[in-house]
């Protein structure tokens, strides 16, 4: 009876326990992150890149890339990959962090950790080695189609023998109408105007069941190299999720997805050339036999490639200060501190441009001292904006101001700002409107007695307003010290002679 019972109670242990387990949540899977590094010798015209693939969940939340000493951060990029096998889809997410080189060298990336979702994912570093910028790569002669470096090899396998492997002669590769561009939003510019260049894929609504992105990510650093301008300055748009819109090009409808854009300013006069870039994209054959499943597909590769693009230059009308003046369709916004202005009180005065232009370049307006004012600064404040393929914003420098003499105080006597506006093609002066008015200091007020009060108005109007030094009352103070002695001395005295 007791071995009896005590079997019962194991078991009521056991599904108790059971029960417990089945009931307790699963712990929120984190996924796993790998630290991918990009090539360690590489020119000064190229970016390093440190990626991370997270596999398994989604992502929730990660730590900032390292900061590499010589090298400055230039955007990240993000790309998501859905893999399909059978029923069973896995999506992988790789987050890549670009870093620019500021000079050639030797450079060392020590050992790092990113976390992700959580987990640490730690990379031992490595020695990064910055060489010389490398010429462009020739384009391809019109007519060939390289091969792709990448292109997985088409063999035969084990599981082809056993299941068959589909026969290239049973697909055919329809036409497509899709097309990479090269697009620049000015054929011409002068010497310091922005020209915004984007690079887009355009393809039709029936073509979207063929074509597939193939490894944008591993193409776009070399597509970002064949880009670069070293004659100009370049303000990048920050990367983006690739995402389609729909437009009308010849009265067809396209949709259009935009994979690169950025904004230059022309430094030199030299002329702006790119070369052909290519685009491998991924497509696919579908089967002659139109009683064949429609979802059986033929994976294959094709290459797009862009025309060549070229935008001249062209230097600015001669001026006396041509070297010197700010680029750009810019106003002025001016604003102080206060409305009242008196001999030797300070003021902040604010000269803001605001408008399209290379911001990061405009120099503080020109500054003529003058008379009577003392003048600080400037403190520079730069908001810039990159939005729908403009880029402008606001720069403000602020200054502070202590007249010394009273009168009108002119500002555009002071500040001026000489402005070239390429969209009229003239010269242009930004000037303040603003004519301050400087008081002389009040003098501070006399003290004025009660009018009822007769003993205070007599006393002070036969009161004595000469200027008395500062050591005046320490002096009688002395003086009387010395009287309240000799008092105490005669005091002294005659009361010893009395008690004689």
């Amino acid at each position: 009876m007791i071995r009896l019972q005590a079997i019962v109670c194991f078991l009521l242990v056991v599904l108790a326990t059971g029960s417990r387990a089945q009931t307790t949540p699963p712990a929120k899977d984190a996924g796993q992150a790998v630290v991918t590094l990009g090539r360690t010798e590489f020119p000064i015209n190229e970016y390093f890149t440190i990626s991370f693939t997270l596999r398994g969940a989604a992502l929730d939340r990660y730590s900032a890339f390292p900061d590499i000493e010589g090298f400055k951060k230039s955007g990240k990029l993000n790309t998501t990959t859905t893999r399909t096998v059978g029923d069973q889809s896995s999506i992988e997410l790789t987050i890549t962090q670009r870093y620019a080189a500021y000079e050639e060298g030797e450079f060392e990336l020590p050992p790092f950790t990113i976390t992700v979702n959580g987990n640490p994912v730690r990379s031992p570093g490595t020695t990064l080695e910055v060489g010389p910028q490398q010429a462009a790569t020739t384009p391809p002669a019109a007519g060939t189609t390289p091969t792709p470096s990448n292109q997985p090899l088409q063999g035969i396998g084990l599981l082809d023998e056993l299941f068959g492997k589909p026969k290239p002669d049973a697909y055919v590769e329809p036409k497509d109408h899709a097309f990479l561009a090269l697009v620049a939003d000015k054929s011409s510019v002068y010497v310091g105007e922005g020209v915004h260049v984007s690079m887009y894929f355009y393809l039709t609504p029936a073509d979207q069941g063929l074509l597939d992105f193939y490894n944008f990510a591993g193409q776009l650093p070399g597509i970002m190299q064949q880009l670069q301008q070293r004659s100009a300055w370049e303000e990048h748009f920050e990367d983006q999720e690739i995402t389609p819109e729909t437009i009308t090009v010849d009265g067809k409808k396209y949709l259009r997805y935009r994979l690169y854009e950025t904004q230059l300013y022309t430094l030199t006069t030299e002329t702006l050339r790119f070369p052909v870039i290519s685009l491998q994209m991924v497509k696919y054959k579908i089967p002659k036999d139109p009683v064949t499943d429609p979802a059986d597909r033929l994976e294959g590769y094709k290459t797009y490639f862009t025309d060549p693009l070229t935008i001249s230059v062209k230097p600015l009308p001669p001026h006396p200060l041509r070297d010197g003046v700010a680029v750009g369709r810019y106003q002025l916004r001016e604003s102080i501190d206060r409305t009242t202005f008196q001999v030797g009180q300070t003021f902040t005065y604010t000269f803001s441009v605001e408008g399209e232009g290379n911001l990061a370049t405009l120099a503080a307006p020109m500054l003529r001292p003058q008379p009577g004012v003392e003048l600080y600064g400037p403190d520079i404040q730069q908001d810039l904006t990159r939005q729908s393929g403009r880029v402008g914003g606001r720069k403000r420098f602020t200054y502070r101001m202590v007249p010394r003499r009273p009168g009108l105080l002119p500002l555009d006597s002071m500040l001026t700002l000489i402005c070239f506006n390429p969209v009229t093609a003239r010269y242009d002066t930004l000037r303040p409107q603003l004519v301050i008015s400087v008081q002389d200091a009040p003098r501070k007020a006399a003290f004025r007695p009660r009018p009822d009060d007769p003993f205070y108005t007599e006393a002070l109007q036969t009161a004595d307003n000469t200027l008395q030094p500062l050591d005046a009352y320490r002096d009688v103070r002395r003086y009387t010290n010395v009287v309240l002695l000799l008092l105490l001395g005669v005091a002294g005295y005659g009361w010893w002679r009395g008690r004689s």
